[in-house]
């Protein structure tokens, strides 16, 4: 299992967001994942694949990937547009995760969020060979695309998708490279998540699927107060009803109850015990004070499993 980052910073600085992507590499991260932050009545945040692109110009070795770009916010023939765009300013070094987001930030848009999984099919059966420049004429359903993005300098990125419940798994592994999670302690992985996503790759003749899980991480002498500072900055997630899912399948009430958090042996344990889950790659969250952050980002940087 490698361990890569995740950039959180303030949603409102495109500046500190492109330079947590370059302070990532300087760690030594070998990818940096930019959640693209949800649109929300009278918010419009960055946009991660811009953003990815222009962090692709600082950061000339890392690995970069969204987490995630949102299905619904733009046709699949626009979106493959725009990360073969991305994808041909970074060096070929995108992955794209892509997910449908929830119900809430969907129906706030005017959207109708009835049926996700079959919206995502759809989706995928339009992306995946937009990606690869081929024609496409399709009439779905759902979803409806004619033409071709033809960007033959442009590779096809990576694709994963954000999955937790069957369906979205079945999808991410017959249909993509495999899929980012976030809020999935080990235990729900370990029995559900991996199981689900490597059958449904194996019956659909697909390699091996990537499984990364995204968490917060915090080295620190006092883990009651850091798990208490998780709880509180985060306290929105448990209410979201795909989240409450895994929560209530760990058999934690909270974000904090799967966070690591703790001294520097604790720490790594619980990054063992994900690997031993079948996690392939661990997209840590570093969380807390400047000073936490430093050293929770030195011990994950030079931790090798």
């Amino acid at each position: 299992m490698r361990i890569t980052g995740t950039a959180l910073t303030e949603p409102g600085h495109l500046s500190s967001l492109l330079t947590a992507v370059s302070d990532a590499e300087q760690a030594g991260f070998s990818r940096a994942w930019l959640p693209q932050m949800p649109t929300l009545a009278g918010t419009a945040p960055w946009d991660a694949l811009t953003t990815l692109a222009l962090a692709g110009q600082r950061a000339t070795r890392i690995e970069l990937g969204t987490g995630v770009a949102i299905a619904y916010h733009q046709h699949p023939l626009t979106l493959a547009r725009q990360a073969l765009t991305t994808n041909a300013a970074v060096g070929g070094r995108l992955t794209l995760g892509l997910g449908v987001s929830h119900p809430s930030m969907i129906e706030a848009l005017g959207y109708s969020y009835e049926r996700p999984a079959q919206y995502l099919r759809e989706y995928l059966e339009i992306l995946i060979p937009a990606l690869a420049g081929e024609p496409v004429d399709y009439h779905g359903t759902r979803l409806t695309a004619v033409g071709q993005v033809d960007l033959p300098t442009a590779p096809a990125p990576t694709v994963v998708l954000a999955a937790l419940g069957p369906r979205m798994l079945d999808l991410a592994g017959s249909m993509s490279d495999g899929t980012i999670t976030t809020w999935t302690g080990p235990k729900t992985l370990e029995h559900s998540i991996v199981p689900r996503i490597t059958a449904a790759a194996a019956a659909a003749g697909r390699p091996a699927p990537q499984v990364v899980a995204g968490l917060p991480v915090m080295v620190t002498p006092d883990p009651e107060a850091g798990r208490a500072s998780i709880a509180t900055a985060f306290a929105i997630a448990g209410q979201v009803p795909a989240y409450r899912t895994v929560l209530d399948a760990e058999g934690v009430s909270g974000v904090a109850d799967v966070s690591i958090v703790g001294d520097e042996e604790h720490v790594v344990a619980q990054l063992r015990r994900f690997a031993e889950a079948g996690v392939t790659e661990f997209a840590a969250m570093p969380y807390g004070n400047p000073d936490t952050v430093k050293r929770t980002t030195a011990l994950l940087a030079g931790t090798r499993l």
